[in-house]
Formats: C-alpha cells, sequence, structure tokens
C-alpha cells in the first residue's frame, strides 16, 4: 500500500497551484490589456469613417480629378465595376459590344467600293441619298474615330457644293459606360476611285454638315417658295427633366413614402451630399418607399465665384434626373407637399406620419412600419444630422446604396461631346494640380516647381510626341500661364470653350428653362465636371501626382 505521507503528493500539488497561478495571471493580463484598449480608444470623425468605406466612389483610375476629391464619382464610373473589372491603363479601351462589332465588320466587308448608280461619267456630281455614299462614310468613320461607337446615321444630304454630302449620328464614347447617345453631323467631300466606286476625298471637323443638323422648326419664311433660314439647333431630344406627378388622390393615398428633412449634408461638399443622398435612396428602396426629393442643392464655396456657399442649386444642373426618376421610385418635394395638403383638404382624414428624430432608430426597425409618410428629421448637431448616419453599423449589412442611379448631366456630358469632337477625338491630356497646393509648400514643397511651364515642357517632352493636340485640365487661373507649351503643342484650354456655355449656348438655353427664366453661371463643379470628362478622354493621360511631381497627393510623408 501506498504511504499517504510520500513527497510525490506535494510535488502534483505544487504543479496544480503553479497551472493555476499561470492561468491566473494571463486572465489578469488580458482584462489589463483590454481596459487599456478601451481606455486609450478614440473612434474616428464619422465622416473621416466613411470615407474608408467609399473608397470605390472617391478614389477612381485613369483621372486626378477624382482621385483628388474633386468630383463625386457618379453611375457611369462604377456601375460595370462589379460585373467586370476595369482594364489596367496601358490596356486599351476596346469595343466589346458583340452587336456593334458585327455592324462594324458589316460595313467594313461590305461592298466597301459602294458602286455609283449610274457610273461615274460626271465625277463633279454626287447623289448623297444614293446608299453607297452613305456605306462609304460609315467605313471612313470607323477607321478614323476608333474611340467612338456610331449608333445611327441619317441619310445623307446635299452640302454646299454638288460634290459635298452632309450627314448626321448618333454615338457614344466606347469610356463612357451609360446607354447615353451624343450627336454629329459633318461634311464630306466626295469623289470616285478608278473603278467608279465611291471614296471619301475630305472630311470636315465637328458640327460642319451644317445642312443635316438637327433644326428646331424652319420659321418666318416669308413669301411663298422662299427657302426658311435655319432655325438654331434643337434641344437635346436625349434629356427630358420633368417632374414626375402621382396623377390622382388615390395614387397618393395608396402611396407608402420615406422623406428626410435637410440635415448637416445641406453646404458640404458633393462627394459628402451624394454620399448621403444615395444612403437615403438606398433606404427607401429597402423600406420599398417612394423617396421624396429636394431638387435644391447648396453648393459648397470651394465651388463658387462668391467664395461662399451659395443655394437654390438645381440638382438638374449636375446630374441626370431623368436617369433617376428612371432608376429609382421618387416624387419631388414640391409636388408630393402639394399633394398632400390637397388630400387633406377634400378628406376629414389625416394621412398616417410616423415621425423619426434620431438615425439611431434602423431602417430594420422601420421595415414592417404601415404608416403612409415615414419622416426622418434631423434636427441634432453636427455630425448627428447627417443623413449617411442611417447607414452606419448593421444597416450597412441591409442598405444596397444605387450607385447606379446617379449619372452626371447629359447636358455637361454634352458639352465634353463637343469639345472632345472639336479635337476629332485625338488629343493627349495633362492634369495640372496647382492653385492653394501649389502656394503652400509646408505641405507640397514640390508641386509649384514642378508644374512650372519650364518643368511641364521637360516632362512632357518625353511622353507626349510634338504638336500633338494637348488639353490642360487645371485649377490655375491664369489663362496665360501654360503659353510656353504652345511652342511644342497644339493647347487646348477649358476656356478656350466659352462659347459652349455662353447665353447664346444651348447649355445657356435650357439650364435658363429649369431655373425659372434666369441665366445660369457655369459654376466651379460644372468646370471640373467637364474638364475631368475630358482628361479622362485623352489617349494619354498624364497626373500630376507620381507623373510630374514627387510630392503626395495628400501632402508630405501621405503616399
Amino acid at each position: 500500500m501506498k504511504d499517504h505521507n510520500s513527497p510525490s503528493d506535494p510535488i502534483g500539488q505544487n504543479l496544480i497551484k503553479l497551472i493555476s497561478n499561470v492561468g491566473f495571471s494571463v486572465f489578469v493580463f488580458s482584462v489589463l490589456i483590454f481596459t487599456i484598449i478601451a481606455i486609450t480608444y478614440q473612434p474616428p470623425d464619422p465622416w473621416e469613417s466613411s470615407r474608408a468605406l467609399t473608397r470605390v466612389f472617391t478614389e477612381v483610375s485613369n483621372t486626378t480629378f477624382l482621385t483628388d476629391n474633386s468630383i463625386a464619382r457618379t453611375g457611369e464610373d462604377i456601375g460595370m465595376v462589379a460585373v467586370s473589372p476595369a482594364p489596367p491603363p496601358e490596356a486599351p479601351i476596346t469595343q466589346t459590344d458583340p452587336l456593334i462589332e458585327k455592324s462594324e465588320e458589316n460595313v467594313v466587308n461590305s461592298s466597301t467600293a459602294a458602286m455609283a448608280s449610274g457610273g461615274c461619267d460626271d465625277t463633279s456630281i454626287i447623289n448623297c441619298s444614293n446608299p453607297g455614299v452613305l456605306k462609304t462614310i460609315k467605313k471612313f468613320n470607323i477607321k478614323h474615330f476608333k474611340s467612338i461607337v456610331f449608333l445611327e446615321y441619317q441619310t445623307p444630304v446635299n452640302g454646299s457644293k454638288q460634290n459635298q454630302c452632309d450627314v448626321a449620328w448618333r454615338f457614344r464614347n466606347k469610356k463612357e459606360k451609360s446607354w447615353r447617345k451624343y450627336r454629329d453631323f459633318r461634311r464630306f467631300t466626295i469623289g470616285y476611285t478608278d473603278n467608279c466606286t465611291y471614296k471619301v476625298i475630305n472630311a470636315r471637323g465637328w458640327h460642319s454638315g451644317i445642312n443635316a443638323k438637327p433644326l428646331k422648326s424652319r420659321l418666318n419664311s416669308t413669301k411663298k417658295g422662299e427657302r426658311a433660314k435655319p432655325g438654331p439647333l434643337a434641344p437635346d431630344d436625349q434629356i427630358n427633366d420633368t417632374i414626375p406627378v402621382l396623377g390622382s388622390e388615390s395614387s397618393f393615398r395608396n402611396g407608402k413614402y420615406l422623406y428626410y428633412s435637410r440635415g448637416g449634408d445641406y453646404c458640404k461638399n458633393m462627394n459628402h451630399y451624394i454620399w448621403s443622398l444615395l444612403c437615403a435612396l438606398g433606404e427607401a428602396q429597402f423600406l420599398n418607399r417612394t423617396f421624396v426629393m429636394d431638387l435644391s442643392i447648396c453648393l459648397a464655396s470651394k465651388y463658387t465665384s462668391s467664395n461662399k456657399d451659395e443655394e437654390g442649386k438645381d440638382f438638374r444642373f449636375y446630374f441626370d434626373f431623368e436617369h433617376l426618376k428612371e432608376t429609382v421610385s421618387i416624387v419631388e418635394e414640391g409636388e408630393f407637399f402639394k399633394d398632400w395638403k390637397k388630400f387633406e383638404k377634400n378628406h376629414k382624414k389625416k394621412i398616417a406620419v410616423k415621425k423619426v428624430k434620431t438615425y439611431k432608430v434602423t431602417p430594420m426597425e422601420l421595415k414592417k412600419d404601415k404608416t403612409a409618410i415615414i419622416w426622418r428629421q434631423f434636427d441634432k448637431p453636427e455630425p448627428e444630422n447627417y443623413w449617411f448616419r442611417v447607414c452606419e453599423s448593421e444597416a450597412g449589412n441591409y442598405i444596397q446604396r444605387p450607385w447606379h442611379a446617379i449619372w452626371k448631366s447629359k447636358r455637361l456630358m454634352n458639352i465634353v461631346s463637343e469639345i472632345s469632337g472639336k479635337m476629332d477625338w485625338d488629343f493627349d491630356a495633362v492634369h495640372v494640380v496647382r492653385g492653394e497646393k501649389a502656394r503652400n509648400k509646408a505641405v507640397w514643397p514640390n508641386l509649384d516647381d514642378d508644374t512650372s511651364p519650364d518643368s511641364l515642357v521637360k516632362k512632357l517632352e518625353g511622353v507626349i510626341k510634338p504638336w500633338r493636340n494637348l488639353y490642360i485640365a487645371t485649377n490655375e487661373k491664369f489663362y496665360n500661364y501654360f503659353d510656353r507649351l504652345r511652342s511644342y503643342y497644339k493647347v487646348h484650354l477649358l476656356d478656350d470653350y466659352k462659347e459652349l456655355w455662353g447665353n447664346g449656348s444651348e447649355w445657356y438655353n435650357e439650364t435658363r428653362v429649369l431655373n425659372g427664366g434666369k441665366g445660369v453661371e457655369f459654376d466651379g463643379y460644372m468646370r471640373v465636371e467637364v474638364d475631368t470628362e475630358v482628361l479622362y478622354r485623352g489617349k494619354i493621360q498624364v497626373e500630376t501626382f507620381y507623373n510630374l511631381t514627387k510630392d503626395c497627393k495628400d501632402g508630405i510623408n501621405s503616399c
């Protein structure tokens, strides 16, 4: 029998005590570490944390304006990213639509030598309506405008001479992911080859085929048989900015609505505004409700000539309202309140309203609410009154922001196409960031010198061939700053195209209608939108940061 007093027992007990002490020490140490973290941790500002979530929204390849947070990225830019990754910058943009590829192939392979009707005895006269003329022009366009998808052609008409034909067409740029169409009309000089087939002898520039341009109704014909003078260019029939109406009292009564009162997002930068608006639209979709939208925007001072926040800007100046209302269920705020007031005037029973006073009431808690109107109110001080707070935390797992619903204004994109077309879609582009950053040498010590005219010439010579069309997208206010480059390139700046938004332009006349008959200023945000999109269409794109300067985009030690 074993002796109970044998020395093996104290050893076992000591071992158990040792293990217990070690385990307890580990537990105490873990609690201590957790306590230190809890005490010292400072949560980031909610807007800063949202930037981490929106990196895909605010960072953009191929253009430094967007990576510089100057312009909000929209559905044209990111709508297809989730479906198919964008090609690397050096990869050529190719046409991927099989129907268009087949159409282009047919044009190239079909009777490239379209036979002229009646022979070519009289080479000075061209029958512009002959199908062979259009086929020849189509083939020419496909060969010379690689970045353009040609969608619809009109039958060619006579130009100013007997061997000239004017033709109009619809197109889109292959770099733009939207389905929107743009228009051009050009004048072609047509001749014959040795075997009596049509050929293009000469093609004039953007909007040169004035006899083929779409016109407003010809008016003021003074005498019978007298040809009326051509009117102004017809408004773009691809734009429908009309405000939708509910239509009837029953439609209003049976509807379910989500309304956001103004919060701290008002008068913030456009990235902030779009991020918050998309949160609201996402919640409306999640709740299966119609969103009540205020079309009035407050433009932040950084984009205004007065250097002050300016209220009363129309959403439709900057973004495509037609696409938005076709994509998500919305009703304009003024129409909504007008119908609400009319309904309650005609009925004793009031519309049920649920007022939600804090963003902490989650969309999930409101999912089964049957109230006709859910009214979110944002009356608390910043940052508690930001719309996007509704989509934070757990709600972010349920709310899907409809990125695809926001496109840039078609009117501004028409200006982008005009500028690109005037350079025959054959240009390179450089983005030159100066302004406040160039003056702040404590944060950007080299930027001013690296973007000086002499430095630009040296750095661009090895990248862009001489005498190319060079579009300079910049925030440099002195127009003649880039004159040194004119000895090497055909320099184009945004201000070279002021007539496109001047008081006689299509853009000015149409935005004035939206603005109640008052003229609209082509403000700083519009300039950046257009400048950025033209830059993006350049065949070669040179960035300021990492190309022109070693300075970091966000300042010292931020690379």
